[in-house]
């Protein structure tokens, strides 16, 4: 197998979705359309995003073999993802994910168990291979100080870094230094402004203030409103593309996925943007997580119309 480009350090998960008329009201019972169990975790999530777009990608993380572990280490290879860096502890239960969708308007609320994800120690950190790497990817359901050393490591071999500070968590603050590239969404970057002491109102500002605290650019996803992008040079917005939502379990996975595989290629910004937002959109116009990700010849596609 070649060796990766791109390193994700992230969670697998077994993802449990269950799809109902709406979301559910506080205390309220409904009665569910259909229910599905596929490979899931944020971490696994972009690494399969990435893959399927023709980057060469390693996931680094800890699935337990307990409760089918291993069928899930499989289904990640079966996509192309290399899978050296994954420990496969026998006597831990993998992470789990309580998805609901509602089919009104395709929004969704989540609940997840960490399980083996929470254990991902500073040795297996440690252990990492970054000689070869352009890009490492991290995101929030992973012990954060495993995360800040990964991080810290990647600087000094001369990594990048991308951090989707997803989901939010009280102290990510403090990979804030440590990132090349900070990926939030609207209600994330508002918790991570609040937290630092500030205030904004509108994506470019919570952006801005973001940028101030060490990332050399920072990306706002807006979901129906598009991207919000902040580096040195300025700002720009990047529209959303018009499409029927479906399902946006996994949108933000796959925005990361493709953005860090055109930007290891080489894409300028403007491109780099393009390529991520068109990938989903696509992603959001299907059912399912990882089913709805596209293959690349699908985005290149949708970016000539």
């Amino acid at each position: 197998m070649p060796a990766p480009e791109i390193l994700v350090l992230g969670s697998v998960n077994r993802d449990l979705i269950v799809h109902a008329p709406r979301l559910p009201l506080p205390g309220e019972t409904l009665r569910g359309q259909r229910f599905g169990s596929c490979l899931g975790g944020k971490g696994a999530n972009q690494a399969v995003a990435a893959a399927r777009l023709g980057a060469r990608v390693a996931l680094a993380a800890r699935v337990g073999l307990l409760e089918n572990g291993a069928t899930m280490v499989e289904q990640l290879k079966g996509e192309g993802v290399d899978t050296r860096a994954i420990a496969q502890p026998a006597d831990e239960v993998p992470g789990v994910a309580l998805i609901v969708v509602g089919a009104e308007d395709a929004e969704n609320q989540i609940v997840t168990v960490a399980g083996s994800n929470g254990t991902l120690p500073l040795e297996q950190v440690e252990a990492l291979q970054l000689d070869g790497l352009r890009w490492l990817v991290a995101q929030q359901e992973l012990p954060l100080q495993s995360v800040a050393r990964a991080f810290e490591r990647a600087h000094a071999a001369g990594v990048k870094t991308l951090l989707n500070a997803a989901p939010f968590r009280p102290g990510c603050e403090a990979l804030l230094p440590h990132v090349d590239l900070l990926v939030v969404n609207a209600l994330e970057a508002q918790a991570l402004v609040t937290t630092l002491g500030g205030g904004a109102a509108d994506a470019e500002s919570l952006a801005r203030a973001l940028r101030a605290q060490g990332p050399a650019a920072v990306l706002v996803s807006l979901g129906s409103e598009g991207l919000c992008w902040v580096d040195a040079e300025g700002s720009r917005r990047v529209p959303a593309r018009m499409v029927k939502a479906v399902d946006t379990v996994g949108a933000g996975d796959t925005l990361v996925g493709a953005l860090v595989t055109a930007l290891a290629e080489g894409r300028p910004i403007a491109g780099a943007l393009a390529f991520a937002q068109a990938a989903a959109s696509l992603a959001v116009s299907r059912p399912g997580v990882q089913d709805a990700m596209p293959r690349r010849e699908e985005v290149e596609s949708l970016l000539k119309n």
